[in-house]
């Protein structure tokens, strides 16, 4: 893979508390990590998972300690073998392990537009562009200013109802209730420099780049990282219970580089209006860049977080909680009116000042290395002592 990224460590790396995972093939598995400036921090002897970590009261106090001792590994050698995809050396993993990977959808109004605009053509990019001036003069002029879920929306509902133009999409855009689902199976996400997987079924595709929450079992958010939400646009778009399959594929979520955890200074405050860039290089010269606007999102953070966990569903090792994208790619790549999708080999990268850069390449699912990390292998791997310290 090229070097040739954005900066992978937040502009205020001096002062970030930077939490992660590192597989380091001397002990064959996973290592819970810390990284402070140029060093990495080995923290598995206090805990083996990084779900354990963040269930800890003083998980701050340990990271800051963890990064005042002795360094195991250079975070320059790890980002190297981490983009450069070699196993052979300490290369990093997606930030979390045991959470329950979980994702809002239409939570940004140019977005929700785009998932009607999937649903009117049955999933065919040709037609978008027709149906998107369509729908940007009626349904965007509507609803653009509603805040999901109060009078004004019930009222706007009507209205669109009365045109002929309701959607399920609107629905959990500005209805009561977001659209929360599970994006991915635990220990399935990728991290820094792997590849992210589109199905050669898939047609018409896209990065999403997002805002993911850490959230511990208690329902408190203790820290964000970047993701990226592969979504398959033709897939959804022939109907909305194939959001399963256009979801979840090998390497569709893609998490990193670190979990930034919230420590005082960095809150979540501090990230509402946080710009997540995205920038996508491709092998055939093509470029695009794209922007997810925080401060844009039509539900608070707080309220995404309260439709997943309560009374009504219990996470017991916490969940990583995608927020959303404003941003959904029209430009035409290829054929006028065909708008944007992947093609192998594409470098995308997602950026923001305060979580760094994540970097992966596209390639087909199916060409991916097989997922076989999963529960077992990590108890099992913990159980013949891999907490042990580097």
């Amino acid at each position: 893979m090229t070097t040739d990224v954005l900066p992978l460590l937040p502009a205020d790396s001096d002062q970030a508390l930077l939490l992660g995972r590192i597989w380091d093939p001397r002990f064959g598995g996973p290592r819970v990590a810390a990284v402070h400036g140029d060093t990495v921090h080995d923290l598995t002897g206090v805990s083996g998972t990084v779900s354990e970590l963040l269930e800890r009261p003083d998980h701050v106090d340990v990271v800051r300690r963890a990064v005042a001792g002795e360094a195991s590994w250079r975070t320059e050698d790890v980002f190297e073998a981490s983009l450069a995809q070699d196993l052979t050396r300490p290369h990093l993993l997606a930030p979390v392990d045991l959470q329950v990977i979980k994702a809002c959808g239409v939570t940004f109004v140019d977005s929700m537009i785009e998932r009607v605009i999937e649903e009117r053509v049955g999933g065919a990019p040709a037609r978008a562009a027709e149906v998107r001036a369509l729908l940007a003069d009626t349904v965007g002029s509507s609803i653009s200013a509603v805040r999901p879920g109060t009078p004004e929306a019930l009222r706007a509902k009507g209205v669109l109802q009365e045109q002929g133009l309701w959607s399920q999409y609107l629905e959990v855009g500005i209805g009561p209730d977001p659209e929360v689902f599970t994006k991915a199976p635990v220990l399935s996400s990728v991290g820094l420099g792997a590849g992210v997987g589109i199905p050669h079924a898939s047609k018409w595709n896209n990065p999403e780049p997002e805002l993911v929450l850490i959230v511990d079992s208690r329902g408190g958010v203790v820290g964000a990282t970047l993701g990226n939400d592969v979504n398959l646009r033709d897939i959804e778009g022939r109907s909305a219970l194939l959001l399963g399959k256009a979801k979840d594929n090998n390497a569709s979520s893609a998490l990193g580089p670190f979990i930034r955890l919230f420590d005082g200074e960095f809150t979540l405050d501090t990230l509402r209006d946080e710009e997540i860039l995205l920038h996508v290089s491709g092998p055939d010269g093509f470029h695009m860049e794209g922007r997810n606007s925080l401060s844009r999102i039509s539900r608070p953070f707080e309220e995404l977080v309260r439709a997943t966990i309560g009374d009504h569903h219990q996470y017991p090792d916490g969940f990583a909680l995608y927020t959303g994208t404003l941003f959904a790619p029209t430009t035409d790549r290829d054929e006028p009116g065909q708008g944007f999708t992947h093609k192998t080999g594409d470098l995308v990268q997602v950026h923001s000042a305060h979580l760094g850069t994540l970097v992966n390449t596209v390639a087909a699912a199916e060409e991916l290395p097989r997922w076989t990390f999963g529960l077992g292998e990590l108890f099992r791997y913990l159980a013949k002592g891999g907490a042990g310290r580097a």
